[in-house]
């Protein structure tokens, strides 16, 4: 494998990238793409290099790994975008691809939005490139076929999509950000999934993202390689306006001004200390009852149920189901999930249904759409009852639970990514809350903490077949099905 061009004379000439990041406002990019090149620097670059990566001495070679924690509107995308069509149309891979093979350029962004946008920027410089633009052999929603056998494939960040190819290298988009239903840890899955793909042509991973939280793959190789000389891994740090000097310096100020923890992570490319995980993974497996997917209807059984509403069109509703055993462990026995779109009416239909084979006739939820879910769940037989507690609180009652195995989970994966992914948050007024990460959804934990906390140790409510009455006896006792938890005698 050889280079057509370098990358510096690529960033020279107009006919190439020359256009695309010239001025002096780009300057650190340019250092940075010669330096990802393995390109030599003069005593200019060097420092700058020195500056952002915090290494003692410039690359002497291509990275095979490279990292960027970089502010907000700093130029991340068109500096990614010339990198792409670098690596696809200025290399030679003829001795690497066997023939008829094609190999892709894989780059991955946190949404199908962000990947559109950034596809663009892609295609809007093979289109104004005199030397790229006759490579072009087609182009698709989200493919670029060259006619050097290599396709740069952009898409949203997904780990079953990214197997299977021979990659020449593969660009990371907004990293800290991806987000998915089915894991808590989808930035650790696609990079063990990604990094076989790049074994045959030694490629790079290049992975550039603003900071979140301090978890993640982004923290993790910015804490491994940040400022290590001969690390494999190359990573570099800067703000916003080290990146891209013609920001608006009041705006920023501004933005510090209102919220300073905030604006740090947006804008001065630092990861947050006010965002922590909730509960370890190791927590959530160690009560996970492994292989149970739902516990059928037992007779001696108290149950209790929490249901978080949704209008059909965006969010799930989600139902869940659990009892205390004799030991006072919660258990979770049944969890349902409606995804969007649906009708709340026949969704209702459908959770009652179940609820009743658990003799439930009464379930616990949140003041969402006012009347409406009360009413609903009234005329199928079901009390609907608001809870006293907000979200934040029902995880923060729940975490103890966990901590000290108080509670066995159900074995479903989209419910220990959710979980999982729950972030606390610390506000400037030194007051927690808990939900989950931006873009990211919780619509099942939110139903199962509420249920796991109700079944901790409530009052049992029984029926019998005159009258409504209170109990605290154990369960075996009683002459009837227990079919409730009250939280305070009435």
């Amino acid at each position: 494998m050889k280079n057509l061009i370098s990358m510096r004379e690529a960033l020279r000439r107009p006919e190439y990238f020359g256009a695309v990041l010239a001025g002096d406002s780009w300057a650190n990019w340019r250092v940075l793409l010669i330096a990802i090149a393995g390109e030599e620097l003069d005593e200019t670059e060097a420092g700058a290099f020195k500056a952002l990566s915090g290494r003692a001495g410039a690359p002497v070679e291509a990275a095979r790994e490279f990292w960027a924690v970089v502010g907000r509107r700093g130029g991340k995308s068109r500096s990614m975008a010339v990198l792409a069509a670098w690596l696809a149309a200025c290399k030679d891979y003829r001795g690497i691809l066997a023939p008829g093979e094609r190999g892709q350029l894989q780059v991955l962004s946190a949404t199908r939005d962000q990947a559109g946008n950034l596809f663009n920027f892609i295609v809007g410089i093979f289109e104004e490139s005199r030397a790229l633009r006759g490579l072009v052999e087609s182009k698709t929603a989200d493919t670029l076929c060259l006619k050097c056998h290599i396709d740069i494939v952009v898409r949203p960040a997904s780990f079953r999509s990214t197997r299977g190819s021979t990659c020449v290298g593969v660009l990371c988009d907004e990293i800290s950000f991806w987000r998915s239903e089915d894991s808590s840890n989808p930035d650790t899955e696609i990079l063990r999934a990604l990094r076989p793909s790049l074994m045959t042509t030694n490629g790079p991973l290049v992975a550039i993202s603003s900071p979140y939280s301090r978890h993640g793959e982004l923290w993790k190789a910015y804490r491994k390689h940040f400022g290590k000389d001969g690390s494999r891994a190359l990573v570099v740090k800067a703000a916003s306006e080290i990146m891209n000097p013609g920001l608006d310096r009041a705006f920023i100020d501004a933005q510090y001004e209102d919220d300073p923890i905030s604006a740090a992570a947006e804008y001065g490319a630092e990861f947050r200390s006010d965002v922590a995980e909730f509960v370890s993974m190791d927590v959530l497996e160690a009560c996970t009852a492994d292989g149970v997917f739902e516990l059928p209807p037992i007779s001696d059984a108290s149950y209790v149920a929490f249901v978080d509403p949704s209008g059909g069109s965006s969010d799930s509703m989600t139902l869940a189901i659990a009892h205390r055993d004799k030991f006072g462990t919660g258990i979770l026995d049944c969890i349902r999930e409606c995804r969007p779109p649906f009708s709340p009416e026949s969704v209702v239909d459908e959770f009652c249904s179940t609820l009743k084979q658990y003799h439930i006739i009464k379930v616990c939820g949140d003041r969402y759409a006012g009347e409406w879910p009360r009413e609903r769940f009234r005329m199928c037989g079901v009390t609907y009852e608001l809870s006293e507690k907000p979200k934040s609180d029902i995880y923060r009652d729940m975490l103890p639970l966990l901590n000290s195995r108080k509670v066995q989970l159900l074995d479903d994966r989209r419910l220990i990514s959710q979980l999982h992914g729950l972030e606390r948050r610390t506000a400037r007024g030194g007051k927690d809350s808990i939900d989950h990460a931006p873009g990211a959804k919780d619509d099942l934990a939110n139903s199962v903490a509420g249920v796991l906390v109700l079944a901790s140790g409530k009052v049992p409510m029984i029926i019998t077949d005159s009258v409504l009455q209170w109990s605290r006896k154990p369960a075996a006792s009683m002459p009837r099905v227990l079919v409730g938890f009250e939280g305070r005698m009435q």
